[in-house]
């Protein structure tokens, strides 16, 4: 079983798209492990804010084949493939460690956000704080630590989960 850490944002019908990616991620993966919920300015292009967090779960599938399973959950969520890069969404949900594993392929792991984004490196060193990245050898919590926390805005929200969960919140 490999231990997975996912982030999640959204910023077009926040709630409604998170519990609903929750919800799926829970369906494919079991109980998981949450962050808080966080509210981040968006980052790239100017619109509404984001709602942001991290996930963890065990598998037993491929990198690829979670990949495509987030795709697909992505998608059921309104998620439209074209889309630029830095514009809003229904729903984002990426692969940010898949245990220890450093690839470029299929996708790029650790996933370099990580040491740039406050919106994923906050809520992964609240569910992972003595974990350490694979590249930098430091922990997520010392990374935190360090980061230039005026960069970016970002703060924790209360948010109702659903009661269907089975997880660990961390508050």
């Amino acid at each position: 079983m490999a231990r997975i850490y996912i982030s999640l944002g959204t910023n077009i019908s926040p709630e409604q798209h998170l519990k609903a990616g929750l919800l799926d991620l829970q369906h494919y993966f079991g109980p998981l492990q949450l962050s808080r919920v966080f509210e981040s300015e968006a980052v790239g292009f100017k619109g509404t804010n984001f709602l942001n967090m991290v996930a963890a779960a065990q598998t037993e599938l491929s990198i690829a084949e979670v990949v495509a399973t987030f795709k697909r959950i992505e998608q059921a969520n309104g998620r439209i493939k074209s889309e630029k890069k830095f514009s809003p969404r229904s729903l984002d949900i990426d692969l940010l460690l898949y245990d220890n594993m450093v690839c470029d392929e299929p996708v790029e792991l650790p996933r370099g956000e990580i040491l740039f984004n406050a919106f994923v490196l906050w809520p992964l060193a609240e569910i992972a704080p003595n974990v350490n990245h694979p590249v930098v050898h430091k922990s997520y919590h010392a990374l935190w630590q360090e980061y230039d926390k005026q960069s970016q805005h970002l703060w924790p929200i209360d948010f109702d989960f659903p009661s269907e969960l089975q997880t660990t919140v961390i508050l």
